[in-house]
């Protein structure tokens, strides 16, 4: 008596002869597996090569969330550490404008994408090296924007790091989620605000927000805390200075005839507030620098043109704290439970 044919369930749920060749669909299928598990393979093994990864969000645009990620990165190298900026924001990519790197094209070898390198040797990898034009609008929709972060994360080759930061677009969508889902062991969040209410708001649910993913959450920075006005004037002179809302401050000029006073321009303080309301560290305030704007579009970070001024020193703080939040060993007070 002849054998029976042996048969299997094909992706259909038909079955099919065993030594029958796949159609074209089950072709394709198998196909985007294997590349789905080389990707996840690649995922980790990029985890392990990276000893921190560190994802900035805001709740709101406009706070300066892609200013304060290339700040972080530009101070970590100063440092003398080896540092990658990945740039989420799929619609709208501006840290290779903030790093020099305008119109720099990606090099691609042996199927893997290669960063260009910004200031101070920091690896970047970002949407804006894919389009043709700026003004190019990329309109994606999920599944294929989701795929495209994926593939940053999986088939870039960063090589050893000792830190990656990782910029979002503002609020708490499917960038994030992805990311969370697709890069293992990543040390936390650091949170953007300014200090006015709306923005406030903003930053409370985006704390709330690292709850559901289950990663902590390193901190809150508060940008355009203030701006300090410098000055000279007899010495022992004092100086009444109209201020933001109505006020008056008051400086008096030292033996060398220097005064400074700092104005309130989006108000102060709503950044330690909400840290303290939710548990989580204050890693500091960043001042309001008219620098940053010049330097955003000149290509020359403010920290990369002062490295030893006002600016460079506020975010030097901000990473001492991250790094101490790294180095405790634990979570314990991070996470939001």
């Amino acid at each position: 008596m002849a054998d029976s044919p042996v048969t299997i369930n094909s992706p259909g749920g038909q079955s099919a002869p065993a030594n029958s060749e796949p159609s074209p669909q089950e072709q394709k299928q198998m196909e985007q597996a294997y590349a789905q598990m080389k990707r996840k393979m690649a995922m980790e093994e990029i985890g392990r090569k990276i000893k921190h990864k560190i994802m900035v969000l805001s709740g709101k645009g406009g706070v300066g969330k892609s200013t304060v990620s290339t700040g972080l990165a530009l101070s970590l190298a100063q440092q003398g550490h080896r540092v990658g900026i990945l740039d989420i924001d799929i619609t709208g990519p501006n840290v290779p404008k903030m790093m020099g790197l305008d119109g720099r094209r990606l090099h691609v070898e042996n199927k893997r994408i290669h960063p260009a390198e910004g200031h101070l040797g920091v690896k970047v990898i970002s949407m804006a090296f894919l389009l043709e034009d700026e003004d190019t609008p990329v309109v994606w929709r999920g599944p294929i924007k989701l795929g495209a972060i994926q593939q940053f994360i999986g088939d870039v080759e960063w090589g050893e790091l000792d830190y990656l930061i990782i910029d979002f677009p503002p609020g708490t969508s499917d960038e994030p989620l992805t990311v969370a889902q697709s890069l293992p062991n990543i040390d936390g969040m650091v949170i953007v605000t300014t200090p006015q209410q709306v923005a406030l708001l903003d930053s409370r649910k985006s704390i709330t927000f690292s709850e559901s993913l289950k990663i902590p959450v390193l901190g809150v920075v508060e940008n355009m805390s203030g701006f300090t006005v410098n000055g000279t004037a007899a010495p022992g002179t004092s100086l009444n200075i109209a201020a933001p809302g109505g006020k008056t401050l008051t400086a008096t000029a030292d033996d060398d005839g220097r005064f400074s006073v700092t104005l309130d321009i989006f108000k102060q303080g709503g950044g330690q507030a909400t840290a303290d309301e939710f548990g989580v560290p204050f890693l500091g305030a960043l001042p309001f620098d008219p620098g940053f704007v010049r330097g955003g579009d000149d290509g020359v970070h403010r920290i990369v043109s002062e490295p030893d001024g006002p600016s460079a020193h506020a975010f030097a703080n901000v990473v001492e704290a991250i790094q101490a939040q790294l180095s405790d060993g634990t979570d314990s007070g991070l996470e939001i439970v």
